[in-house]
């Protein structure tokens, strides 16, 4: 039989993925975060890591002991809610956000920054791909994506949205002439995505304004093609997140050209009340209600 405290050396390597941190957290040295696991994985007969050169990763047997590990935390820190007492606990733990490579790198890293400061006991990993994370597979805690994600037990929720509008640089511009109509986009040079590449639909959003017939630059990075665009290779479609960090982008047909993509946030139902997830969800939302101007105009 396994002894029950070490669900929790289980469950700070299980966030941190790295004995370090872990042990940092527990406030012991590696060698006894690495022996209680090792000793629960003899109680239990069977394997709960898979250990790697970045550190440890969670086999099938430790994800499904990590959702019940979480479960029976929870109903340990709900104890003195349910008692009437006013003894609580910062969440604490690791917190690993998935979202598509430009929102995370010019919108969401800047933000978490601050999160950080006012919640330290929580480290946010943030992950970017050009593909949806899965969150039934639990390759992350929580998903921000332009459409919903799909899975089996997923809370799933509209928090918002944002803005895409038509940049160039002004080296561009007096090369080319700034287009006065939607008619004279035909005549321009684009930046845009590999065609073949895209592996979410909606973010191939130039489509929507139209299909241009010289494209220049293409890249399955919205970041490079930013750059490229500020660098005067041609116009972009670009979110007004990303196009006003660089005062370089000057708005091409600002009133003529109006693409608007939501905000889908996603989390799977068995760590949704988990503190440290509730708090980073809750940061989420109230985040892309408040800046919600910001996001959508210029």
């Amino acid at each position: 039989m396994f002894d029950w405290n070490d669900l929790t050396f289980f469950l700070e390597l299980a966030r941190h993925g790295r004995l370090m941190p872990a042990a940092r957290r527990l406030k012991v040295d590696n060698t006894t975060v690495s022996r209680r696991i090792a000793e629960l994985e003899r109680g239990l007969d069977t394997k709960l890591f898979q250990r790697c050169s970045d550190g440890f990763l969670l086999t099938e047997a430790g994800h499904k002991l990590f959702v019940i590990a979480e479960a029976i935390e929870q109903k340990m820190l709900s104890v003195p809610d349910e008692l009437g007492l006013s003894v609580g606990a910062e969440p604490a733990g690791r917190v690993r956000v998935a979202s598509m490579e430009g929102i995370a790198a010019f919108y969401l890293s800047a933000k978490f920054a601050e999160f950080a400061a006012a919640m330290p006991g929580i480290v946010v990993e943030l992950v970017t791909e050009r593909h949806l994370i899965n969150l039934t597979k639990r390759e992350a805690d929580i998903s921000v994506s332009f459409v919903p994600p799909q899975g089996p037990r997923l809370k799933v929720r509209r928090v918002g949205e944002f803005r895409l509008a038509l940049f160039a640089a002004e080296r561009y511009l007096a090369a080319h002439g700034r287009p006065a109509t939607r008619a004279d986009l035909q005549d321009h040079d684009f930046v845009d995505y590999v065609d073949d590449l895209v592996a979410i639909e909606p973010v191939h959003w130039l489509l929507e304004v139209l299909k241009p017939t010289n494209v220049v630059f293409r890249s399955t990075s919205m970041a490079a093609q930013q750059t490229a665009v500020a660098a005067g290779a041609g116009l972009g479609l670009l979110p007004l997140f990303s196009a006003k960090t660089n005062p370089a982008l000057i708005p091409i047909l600002a009133d003529d050209v109006v693409v608007q993509r939501e905000l889908y946030l996603g989390v799977h139902e068995d760590i949704e009340h988990a503190g440290r997830i509730r708090a980073v969800t809750r940061f989420l939302a109230d985040l892309f209600s408040k800046e919600a101007a910001y996001l959508n105009r210029f």
